[in-house]
């Protein structure tokens, strides 16, 4: 597809107005070391462009923007929404947010407005259409990102009195209301619209992630997420106004809770997100992250920041490694990214993240670690802009579904280690080791051109939902779900008839009971072929219903029953895990899946690079990265090959160090 820029965006958010003008001149003959083409300016600036209600000062976001401009820089322009100044919570204390807790904030911190505040809306889209106006002409200024980092639910008035007009929208009478939360459960029964509350720990809230009444909390989930894109939506309609054209993001945040970025996504003309991995996330965990951001619209996004090396805000803030922050930029590319931008450009002084890493670091000047590796990869991305726009295609389809995801860990029971992003992780580490590529895909999206769908805990199954599974299978394709699945509606209420519901007819089984097994419990499990093997976390127990069994329970009650099985139905088949296998075991059941589906790895050859391919209509781009500790040998599919990178020739049993990164170029033959 046609990139949305002209060039890689390599930079990131810069805060000049931290310091004073001489620092400006040295930042830029930085940048200029460093092959820094872009920033990321105006992130946090409302206080300085809006000093009081009805004055506005642009004079030096107006210098700023000079200077990026006279230096041939592009321009990631923020509208500076993302927190509030003092004499907005001073005058109107209602532009606060409500926690949880049922207590109303004063000003600080950010994501401090209440985004159903009328007079929060007022100021920020104002303050956005002027930004447009003033600056929306100049060729520099490439993106707009809007607001910065979404998150937060608010519980005050405003938000309690939005919320029952979004209700009443979705449910049209009182009656299909009560029906849908079961509201007879405990006596519940509301009668006026003016009945409901919000479910936060003064109502049905049990904990902050537990709940009396699941379906008011989802549903608030839902609006909270369509309240604050509704803000996003005011912001973009502000800026086109004055900017009919220039590309409108915002910065998302991986598998983040909080929002619906599938929804999120259709308003978004490029996806854009923040990656801060921990020192031990998986780096499978990473890259299906990637995969995640790039399939909420399947195009590539933008990498709008990571840090040079350290973090500031996690529990143990470790240093990248030399070459890792290399690595771990190249495997953001390979995954479909167009940028590399980090937070931030220059260390800042003072409050939270002033050990928050940077380009340029305290002292002040380009003779360190960090810079010369940003520099290095500066210079390799200046030269790889063909890569820009080129796609990820693969055959296999894992569904990730905010809904589920809200509703599956509301849940009460049957285990509270069951958690939505580590089952879905579990089943996309098996691809990942086998280096077979996966488009991360929600609930609507056209499952036309895949071999496989893997579906894990799909507890809610919405309507629609089982048909489109069906239609898929029955034209001949595999489907692969599991445990906890088809339980549940739109509204957490359970498919009557037996689990799993909707599925069941489908996975050709009964599932009876649900075991769970706290952390010190296992299960035995033995595999058709006598492998033997361990089950963890919960166990159904399963009637066959025309599957067969691929394992059966060696231990507990229900020895001797299913504990996974296959289905042969219309032309496809489907997989169904009762429960959760060791690894071993997890495998040997996925290999018979991926023969079944017909799934190919990108390389026949086993090896433990990570192996992604970004293609072209001419081009394949194969990425090699060696993120494990020992060196990895090169597959003998690469050797003679030259890496676009250095232009160097790779040899026959070459030896990769740890977080070396190559990229091979070759033209399709189709």
């Amino acid at each position: 597809m046609k990139p949305m820029f002209n060039r890689i965006l390599f930079g990131g958010d810069y805060n000049p107005n931290q310091w004073p003008q001489d620092i400006w001149q040295e930042d830029m003959a930085m940048f200029e070391k460093a092959h820094i083409n872009s920033a990321t300016i105006n992130v946090f600036s409302w206080a300085q462009i809006q000093p009081s209600e009805n004055q506005y000062d642009f004079s030096e976001l107006d210098q700023i923007v000079a200077l990026l401009s006279k230096e041939k820089k592009e321009i990631v322009l923020a509208t500076a929404t993302g927190a509030l100044p003092a004499w907005m919570f001073k005058t109107y204390p209602e532009v606060g947010r409500t926690d949880y807790q049922g207590r109303h904030h004063k000003f600080g911190q950010r994501h401090n407005a209440c985004p159903n505040s009328l007079v929060y809306q007022k100021y920020a889209a104002a303050l956005a259409g002027k930004l447009a106006e003033r600056y929306g002409d100049n060729p520099n200024v490439i993106c707009w990102h809007i607001n910065n980092e979404y998150q937060g639910d608010c519980y005050c008035d405003n938000c309690e009195k939005a919320f029952r007009v979004w209700l009443k929208d979705k449910y049209q009478t009182i009656d299909a209301l009560n029906k849908a939360w079961n509201m007879s459960f405990w006596g519940h029964t509301v009668y006026e619209w003016d009945e409901i509350v919000l479910p936060n720990a003064l109502s049905e809230g049990i904990g902050q992630d537990k709940t009396a009444f699941a379906g008011i909390s989802i549903d608030y989930r839902r609006f909270s997420s369509d309240s604050l894109l509704e803000n996003f939506k005011m912001e973009r309609a502000a800026i086109r106004q004055f900017d009919p054209s220039t590309p409108v993001t915002t910065n998302l945040m991986g598998t983040f809770k909080g929002l619906d970025y599938f929804k999120w996504a259709k308003e978004m003309d490029i996806v854009s997100w923040d990656n801060y991995p921990a020192y031990n996330t998986p780096w499978s965990l990473v890259s299906m992250t990637h995969d995640l951001m790039r399939g909420l619209k399947q195009q590539p996004f933008m990498l709008m920041e990571q840090t040079p090396s350290q973090q500031n805000w996690q529990p143990y803030n470790s240093l990248k490694k030399p070459g890792q922050m290399r690595a771990q930029s190249y495997q953001t590319i390979a995954h479909g990214a167009d940028t590399i931008q980090f937070f931030q450009l220059r260390r800042s002084i003072g409050a939270c993240e002033k050990f928050h890493g940077a380009v340029i670091e305290h002292v002040g000047h380009e003779n360190t670690r960090v810079f010369r590796e940003t520099a290095d990869l500066g210079k390799e991305l200046s030269q790889l802009s063909e890569i820009m726009g080129t796609e990820n295609h693969g055959k296999t389809a894992l569904l990730f579904d905010w809904d589920n995801y809200w509703a599956l860990e509301y849940t009460s029971g049957p285990t509270i280690d069951l958690t939505y992003v580590d089952q879905i992780h579990h089943y996309y580490r098996y691809f990942y080791d086998r280096n077979i590529p996966v488009d991360m895909v929600s609930e609507m999206d056209d499952l036309t051109g895949y071999d496989l769908v893997v579906a894990p805990v799909l507890y809610m199954v919405k309507a629609g939902v089982s048909e489109r599974l069906t239609t898929f299978v029955e034209k001949g394709g595999t489907l692969v779900t599991t445990y906890m699945s088809g339980i549940v509606d739109q509204s957490d209420n359970v498919h009557l008839g037996g689990y799993p519901g909707p599925l069941r007819e489908l996975a050709g089984i009964w599932v009876e009971e649900i075991d769970a097994l706290a952390p010190e419990q296992v299960n035995q499990v033995r595999i058709n072929d006598h492998l033997s093997g361990s089950s963890y976390l919960v166990s159904d127990i399963i009637h066959l219903e025309g599957a067969e069994a691929l394992a059966h329970y060696t231990s507990n009650f229900y020895a001797g029953m299913p504990a996974v099985t296959k289905h042969a139905y219309g032309k496809g088949t489907v997989f169904y895990f009762g429960t959760r296998l060791d690894t071993a075991s997890f495998d040997h059941i996925m290999n018979d899946v991926k023969e079944t589906a017909g799934i190919e790895p990108i390389l026949a050859e086993q090896t433990a690079l990570e192996i992604t391919r970004r293609q072209s209509e001419s081009h394949d781009y194969y990425f090699l990265i060696n993120f494990q500790s020992a060196p990895q040998t090169l597959p003998a599919r690469f050797a003679g090959k030259v890496d676009l990178l250095s232009g160097m020739t790779l040899e026959d049993k070459q030896q990769l160090p740890q977080y070396s990164t190559y990229i091979i170029k070759e033209e399709r033959h189709l």
